[in-house]
C-alpha cells in the first residue's frame, strides 16, 4: 500500500493555476500529490479500494460533481481527514442558522428578516420592512454564487417574486449595508482563511476586483478587527477553508456582510480579472499544504 499525503480531485480547468501552485507547494515541503481528475477517476476507484493507495487528506474541489461521489464516500468510510466535508460545509452554509450563531458571538450582521420557502409557502402576509431601509436584499440560504440575490428591493412584491429564483430555500431580506472609502477604495474586505491562515483584499462591489490589503495598510488604517470576525467564523463554522465578506460602515462598524463562501472562485487574477489575486492564491496554496503537513505528523 502506498501512503499518499495529499489527494485533490478537481475537473475545472480555471483550477489549473492553483493546482499548479499546490503542486509546487507539495515539493517544496516534501508532500506527495495525488490528483484525480475525469480520467482517472476509475483508476483512483479502483486504486483505494484495493487499498493500493491511501491518502491521509482529501480535498475535493469536484464537490459538485457527482461521477466523485465514490471518492467522496471511501474517505468518510475510512476516516480520511476532508478538508471541509460536505455535512460541515452544508451546516455552516445554512445563512439563516448562521446568521443567529454570529450574532450570539458579538459579531455585527445587517439587520434581517428570514422567510420560509416557496414551496414551503407560496404567499405570504405583507410584512413590516420599515426596520430594513431601502434598498435591501433578498438572497437565498443556502445557494453561492450570487445566485438568487435579489439587490435594491424596496417593494413587498419584489420580495414575493425574488422567492421564487430559488424555491427550495428560505430567504433572507437584509438591510443594504453602507460603507467608507479610504484612499478612493471601497471599505468592503473579502477576507480568505486557510487552515488558521487569514488573507484580506479590498473587493470593489461594483467591478469585483480583488487587491491585497498590505500590512502596512491593515495596521495604519486599524483594520485587525477583521481578523478577529474571521477566526471566530472560522471556530464556529469548523471550516478549513473559505471566504467571507466584512463591510466597515462610515460609523467605524465592522459588519459581516457574506458569512461563508465554500468551494470559493480560485481562479488566478492574472487569467481572470475578477479572480483572486496571485500573491494570495499561492499564499493559499502553501496554507492548505502546511495543513496537510501537520495532519501527517498527526497521524505518524
Amino acid at each position: 500500500m502506498k501512503n499518499v499525503d495529499l489527494c485533490l480531485s478537481w475537473y475545472w480547468e480555471y483550477d489549473s493555476d492553483f493546482v499548479r501552485m499546490v503542486e509546487s507547494a507539495c515539493q517544496s515541503r516534501g508532500i506527495s500529490l495525488w490528483q484525480v481528475k475525469p480520467d482517472s477517476l476509475l483508476r483512483t476507484i479502483r486504486a483505494m479500494q484495493t487499498q493500493e493507495i491511501r491518502p491521509s487528506v482529501l480535498f475535493d474541489r469536484a464537490n459538485d460533481d457527482l461521477r466523485f461521489d465514490p471518492i467522496r464516500k471511501w474517505a468518510k468510510d475510512n476516516s480520511i481527514y476532508y478538508i471541509n466535508p460536505p455535512q460541515v460545509a452544508f451546516k455552516a452554509e445554512q445563512k439563516d442558522q448562521f446568521h443567529a450563531t454570529l450574532i450570539a458571538n458579538g459579531i455585527n450582521v445587517p439587520w434581517t428578516i428570514i422567510l420560509p420557502s416557496f414551496l414551503d409557502q407560496q404567499l405570504l402576509d405583507p410584512l413590516d420592512l420599515t426596520p430594513l431601509g431601502t434598498p435591501f436584499v433578498a438572497k437565498p440560504s443556502y445557494a453561492g454564487g450570487g445566485t438568487g440575490v435579489s439587490l435594491n428591493l424596496t417593494t413587498w412584491d419584489q420580495v414575493l417574486q425574488a422567492r421564487i429564483e430559488v424555491p427550495d430555500q428560505r430567504y433572507l431580506l437584509q438591510s443594504h449595508v453602507s460603507t467608507g472609502k479610504i484612499n478612493g477604495r471601497e471599505t468592503w474586505f473579502r477576507i480568505y482563511y486557510c487552515g488558521g491562515k487569514i488573507y484580506p483584499c479590498w473587493w470593489a462591489t461594483d467591478t469585483h476586483i480583488a487587491a491585497p490589503v498590505t500590512a502596512y495598510e491593515e495596521a495604519r488604517l486599524e483594520l485587525e478587527k477583521f481578523r478577529e470576525i474571521t477566526s471566530v467564523i472560522a471556530r464556529l463554522s469548523g471550516l478549513d477553508l473559505f471566504s467571507t465578506e466584512i463591510a466597515l460602515t462610515p460609523e467605524g462598524k465592522f459588519v459581516a456582510v457574506d458569512y461563508i463562501n465554500d468551494s470559493i472562485d480560485l481562479r488566478a487574477q492574472s487569467k481572470a480579472v475578477d479572480g483572486v489575486p496571485d500573491i494570495v492564491l499561492r499564499y493559499i496554496a502553501f496554507a492548505l499544504v502546511e495543513l496537510v503537513a501537520r495532519q501527517k505528523q498527526l497521524v505518524k
